[in-house]
């Protein structure tokens, strides 16, 4: 209840500082609007004005029948003879003015002489006006001061709700992240342990990994295991508009850790604000500012104070080296994608909320999910049950978590677009290009559906069993995934003797294989085992003139020798292409079986 509580006065505080900006910015609009008013009626005013001496002239000659006047005002309204608008005029001396009227009356002239007793309302516009920049002002500061309220962000898990529930039992696939782990919680839990024998609480410790492999989850159970109040905040909420704003929330934040201590400081995306420093100006000062304000924060920990900072990105290289030297971050864990073991144990967390039938096997589903990520097989079970509800099934299927699988992958099945004959055949004859030439390269994975149904932006698809993890790809495997990717453009040619843009995506990625066998692997007979990648041009001078050049004639060879190949392989197997093209055309869908039946 606290925590909504704390949550509910962010947004009115938030919401109240919307409301003022809103407000001055109407009022500024209005005095604009009052401003380009006035302004066009300048000349208008100037006709109906008489001049002081004019005035004196008219009332001489007995021209004026009327004056309208104010206590304590100069302005004066008067009535010609023979006009009908009333003119006014600034009367510098009141009473001599009132003196010669009563004369002109004296000697006969008719004029009437009004005078008003003085009007606070009058005076109200006037007062407003003298006083609109002063309020103005003030705005702005309570603004200001209640933008550096905001510092107090910072979502603390207090009392039953600060202390997350989240164990080390709720984290699976990392089991080795966990053990390095385990001394964090136990220094927390026990500092005096580790004090007697000499040793140094770790400042900091940084968590790096792809987005979704559970750096956040990982973070909140070492919070849970420790029971000590877990206070977390992202790096894009210490920047503002205002400059300081940064810093200052930096302070707050240590701050509230140093009342909670022992605790836990979680800082979420933290290249937002200590990505490396430079010397511009602008925005990157202020993030200077804030880094330098965290980079004194960790350095003035007491050893008294049990403060743990914890932080996650997906860049690690874009980190200043002053946050990652020992004493600030002294540990840095990398958090991988899950190996087969760890896909089994996340799928299983998954799955206990879920209606699963008899005959769903994890394990299967596991070995073809290598490379996803623990969010990403979360996501997988999730479509999966609401697929089975659209589907009306009593429990999620096996067929619920296949199309699970490629709807997150390749996207939404469209069956309703209406193919021409033409481009079905296209279709057909470029993805069995892709699974033909793939059934005879020994490297890559067997083919587990073929499909000419489009999904998302793709025509079709060939989908391969990826029932390993791989830690290495070798020069051949590179090599003959080339050739893969380009079996489709191959086929096209071949027997249409055309070419289409269906192969746009297949060439994009093999150019970028290419490019990084040439840059990356150093995988070029010709260049050597150097790394190209990420030169600055000045850097690039050292391996010559033409240095660009030579690289791009050895992309262009492994794009053109794969190519060849695949042109080679289709032609010497035509006959099992004809016949996987024309099932396609038939049948739309070839599974493993039926594909591997056809050899």
């Amino acid at each position: 209840m606290k925590q909504l509580s704390k949550k509910k006065n962010d947004k009115k505080k938030e919401r109240n500082l919307w409301i003022l900006l809103i407000s001055l910015i109407i009022l500024v609009v209005l005095l604009t609007g009052l401003t380009v008013y006035v302004m066009n009626n300048k000349d208008k005013k100037d006709e109906n004005t008489l001049a002081y001496t004019d005035l004196i002239k008219e009332v001489s000659y007995g021209n004026i029948e009327k004056v309208e006047m104010t206590v304590g005002s100069t302005t004066v309204k008067v009535k010609q003879k023979n006009v009908e608008e009333e003119k006014t005029a600034v009367v510098p001396n009141t009473e001599s003015f009132i003196g010669l009227v009563q004369e002109k009356v004296a000697e006969g002239n008719e004029i009437e002489l009004i005078q008003k007793p003085k009007s606070v309302l009058t005076q109200i516009p006037a007062f407003i006006i003298s006083f609109l920049p002063t309020l103005i002002m003030l705005a702005l500061f309570i603004m200001i001061f209640k933008m550096q309220g905001l510092g107090e962000k910072g979502k603390v898990y207090d009392d039953t709700e600060r202390k997350t529930k989240i164990k080390f039992d709720d984290v699976a696939g990392l089991d080795e992240e966990k053990e390095e782990l385990v001394e964090i919680v136990d220094f927390l839990k026990r500092p005096e342990k580790f004090t007697k024998m000499g040793a140094k609480i770790p400042k900091g410790v940084l968590l790096y990994g792809k987005p979704g492999t559970g750096k956040t989850l990982i973070a909140k159970a070492i919070a849970g295991e420790a029971d000590v109040p877990f206070i977390s905040m992202s790096g894009s909420e210490f920047i503002e508009m205002f400059a300081g704003l940064g810093a200052s929330r930096v302070r707050k934040l240590f701050e509230k850790a140093r009342k909670l201590a022992p605790c836990i400081v979680f800082i979420d995306e933290i290249d937002a604000i200590g990505s490396r420093r430079t010397s511009n100006s602008g925005a990157e000062t202020e993030n200077n500012q804030t880094l330098n304000q965290l980079l004194v924060e960790m350095d003035g920990f007491s050893s008294e104070e049990t403060i743990i900072v914890l932080a996650a990105t997906n860049r690690p290289e874009m980190l200043d080296k002053a946050l990652l030297r020992p004493g600030r971050f002294d540990r840095q864990i990398t958090i991988p994608t899950p190996d087969l073991k760890g896909r089994l144990e996340i799928l299983k967390i998954h799955a206990k909320e879920k209606r699963l039938a008899d005959d769903v096997n994890l394990e299967s589903i596991a070995e073809d999910t290598a490379g996803f990520t623990g969010a990403e097989l979360a996501n997988i079970l999730n479509e999966a049950a609401i697929i089975a509800t659209k589907n009306k099934h009593e429990d999620i299927e096996n067929n619920d978590i296949e199309e699970a699988v490629k709807k997150v992958t390749v996207g939404i099945e469209k069956r309703t677009r209406v193919y021409s004959e033409k481009d079905k055949k296209l279709t057909a004859y470029h993805e069995a290009g892709h699974a033909v030439v793939s059934r005879y390269l020994t490297t890559q994975p067997e083919v587990k559906e073929i499909s000419i149904i489009p999904r998302g932006i793709a025509g079709g698809y060939t989908m391969h069993k990826s029932d390993e993890d791989k830690y290495y790809i070798s020069k051949t495997e590179m090599q003959e995934k080339l050739i893969m990717l380009l079996g489709g453009r191959a086929a096209e040619k071949l027997v249409l003797d055309d070419i289409s843009t269906g192969a746009s995506n297949d060439i994009e990625v093999a150019t970028k294989i290419a490019r990084d066998m040439v840059t990356k692997y150093g995988m070029s007979e010709t260049l050597g085992p150097i790394d190209f990648q990420g030169k600055e041009p000045y850097e690039m001078q050292m391996f010559g003139e033409n240095i660009g050049d030579k690289i791009g004639q050895e992309v262009k060879i492994l794009i053109d020798t794969a190519y060849n190949d695949a042109q080679i392989l289709l032609k010497q197997h035509r006959d099992k292409l004809d016949i996987i093209a024309e099932a396609l055309l038939q049948k739309e869908k070839i599974n493993e079986e039926d594909f591997k039946r056809f050899f």
